[in-house]
C-alpha cells in the first residue's frame, strides 16, 4: 500500500459499460488490497455537508449541561453524548467527545430468551436547546444510507458476486448508525489517542471529516499512514462483517485517529452501514473465493456470523460505564477493557 488511498468515483456506476468496467476493476482492487479508500462521484451536494458540520458544531458549542442532559449514561440502547475520555478502545481511553445516533425505534428490551444485542434497538436523545439536530441527523442517515446500499452492490458486482445477495440482511430494520465526534486537542496527560487503533464491526463505514487530518490507516508492515483529507470525498473502509463474508479474501483494516496538536479542534462524522441485527451473514458466492486466506484469528475478538453479536460485544467494550449501569448480565461471557 503506497502513501495515497485510491479514489473511487462512484459516479461511473451510471456511465458506459466501459465506464463501469473501470470502476469495477479500481474497487475490486482498493477492497482487496488496501480496504480503505476515498469515495467521490457519491451525490451528496456540499450545502448538505455544511448545514450537517454547521449544526454538529453548534451542539458542542452548547454548554456541558446541555450535552450531559442527554449522556448516554442514561440509555440502555448506548445512545446519546459521552464526554471526553469515557469511550475505551483496546482499553485506553479516547481522547474525544460524541453523540451517537441510530435510527428512530420504539425501545426494545429482550426476553430472557432473546440475545442481550436486542438492547441496541431503541430511541435517540436529542438536545432540546438544538432541535435542528434531530432534522440535521437523520436526514444524513437516510441520504448516506442510499450512498453505501449504491456502493455495497457495486463492490459485490466488483468482485463478481450477486450484486443483491445481501439485501435481505439490511431489509426492514438495518442498524444504522451515525457518530458525531469532536476531538478537543492533546490530552492533558500528552496521550496521542484520539481512538484507538480498531476495526469497524459491519459492511461498510463512509467518513466524513474536517479539514483537520489525524485519521490514520495501518499498512501490511503494521505502520500507520496518514490519510490526509479530500475535499468532497468521504474515507470508506471495510468492516468485519465484509471479512466473514468474503473468508478474508476482503479485509477489514485496522485505523485509528492521532489527536491533533495542542488546542485544535477536530470534527468527523461516521456512518455506519450495518444489516439487521439479527441477520446471520452467509458466504457470499464469487469466483475468486478459492484465493481466500480465511477470517483474520483474533482470541481477543472473535467474529460472529449474526452481526448482533458482534455489535454487542463492540458496545460493552466500548462504553464500560453504561454496560455496568444497565448490562450487567451481559458483562460475564464478554471480555471488557
Amino acid at each position: 500500500m503506497n502513501d495515497k488511498l485510491p479514489v473511487i468515483d462512484l459516479s461511473a456506476a451510471s456511465g458506459t459499460p466501459e465506464d463501469r468496467a473501470r470502476l469495477h476493476e479500481a474497487l475490486h482492487s482498493a477492497a482487496r488490497d488496501v480496504g480503505f479508500f476515498h469515495l467521490t462521484g457519491h451525490g451528496i451536494g456540499d450545502d448538505e455537508t455544511a448545514a450537517l458540520l454547521r449544526t454538529m458544531r453548534e451542539f458542542f458549542a452548547l454548554p456541558e449541561a446541555d450535552r450531559l442532559a442527554i449522556s448516554n449514561l442514561n440509555s440502555p440502547h448506548f445512545r446519546g453524548y459521552t464526554r471526553i475520555g469515557d469511550e475505551r478502545t483496546g482499553g485506553s481511553r479516547d481522547w474525544r467527545d460524541q453523540l451517537d445516533i441510530g435510527a428512530e425505534r420504539a425501545p426494545r428490551v429482550p426476553a430472557a430468551d432473546e440475545p442481550g444485542y436486542w438492547w441496541l434497538d431503541g430511541p435517540n436523545q436529542w438536545p432540546a436547546a438544538l432541535p435542528e439536530l434531530r432534522t440535521a441527523a437523520l436526514h444524513w442517515i437516510d441520504r448516506l444510507s442510499a450512498v453505501a446500499e449504491r456502493l455495497l452492490h457495486e463492490l459485490l458486482t466488483a468482485i463478481g458476486a450477486p450484486a443483491d445477495f445481501y439485501d435481505d440482511a439490511f431489509a426492514d430494520r438495518p442498524h444504522l448508525h451515525l457518530k458525531l465526534v469532536r476531538y478537543p486537542g492533546s490530552a492533558p496527560d500528552g496521550s496521542g489517542q484520539g481512538v484507538g487503533a480498531h476495526k469497524d464491526y459491519g459492511f461498510l463505514t463512509l467518513l466524513l471529516q474536517d479539514e483537520v487530518g489525524g485519521l490514520q490507516v495501518e499498512g501490511p508492515d503494521g505502520d500507520f499512514l496518514d490519510v490526509p483529507p479530500l475535499p468532497g470525498a468521504f474515507v470508506v473502509n471495510l468492516g468485519e462483517l465484509l471479512e466473514v463474508a468474503t473468508n478474508g479474501y476482503l479485509k477489514a483494516t485496522n485505523h485509528r485517529v492521532v489527536s491533533p496538536p495542542g488546542a485544535r479542534e477536530r470534527y468527523s462524522v461516521p456512518f455506519f452501514y450495518n444489516p439487521r441485527l439479527d441477520a446471520r451473514i452467509e458466504p457470499v458466492p464469487f469466483p475468486h473465493a478459492h484465493r481466500a486466506p480465511g477470517v483474520t484469528q483474533d482470541t481477543t475478538n472473535p467474529l460472529f456470523a449474526e452481526y448482533g453479536r458482534n455489535e454487542i460485544k463492540g458496545w460493552l467494550r466500548a462504553h464500560p460505564g453504561v454496560a455496568r449501569r444497565h448490562h450487567p448480565d451481559l458483562l460475564a461471557p464478554v471480555p471488557v477493557g
